[in-house]
C-alpha cells in the first residue's frame, strides 16, 4: 500500500512508534498512526498453455513399433516423429507405450 503526505505530497513510510506502527513523512512532521493492519493479495491468472504435442488427438492415428517401455517393458510403443529443432537437425521421435495401464511417454 503506497500513501502519501496530505501537506507536502511526499510518500509517506513505516516507521515505529511507542506502541505500534505507524506512517511518517520525510520533509514535514506528518504522521499517521496505524489502528489495524490490514492486507490484501491478488493473484494473476496464469495463461493457458497449449499443448505441443497436439493432445490426446495427435496420438489417434499413429504407428506402432518394436521399442520397450523404460518404465513398465512392455515390448511394443506408438511413435511419431516431429521437427524440434533447425531444419538442419535430425528429428526427434515421441514414443508412447502401447499398454494401456501404463501409456508413459518418452522421447529419443
Amino acid at each position: 500500500m503506497l500513501l502519501f503526505c496530505p501537506n507536502c505530497a511526499n510518500t509517506l513510510i513505516v516507521e515505529e512508534g511507542n506502541l505500534f506502527l505507524r506512517f511518517g513523512c520525510f520533509t514535514c512532521p506528518y504522521v499517521y498512526n496505524i489502528r489495524h493492519v490490514t492486507g490484501s493479495r491478488i493473484y494473476p491468472r496464469l495463461k493457458e498453455v497449449d499443448d505441443v504435442m497436439g493432445g490426446a488427438a495427435a496420438w489417434e492415428n499413429v504407428d506402432s513399433t518394436d521399442e520397450r517401455c523404460p518404465k513398465c517393458f512392455h515390448t511394443r510403443a506408438y511413435f511419431m516423429q516431429i521437427q524440434t529443432r533447425s531444419a538442419d537437425e535430425p528429428m526427434t521421435t515421441f514414443y508412447k507405450c502401447c499398454n494401456i495401464v501404463c501409456g508413459h511417454n518418452w522421447r529419443d
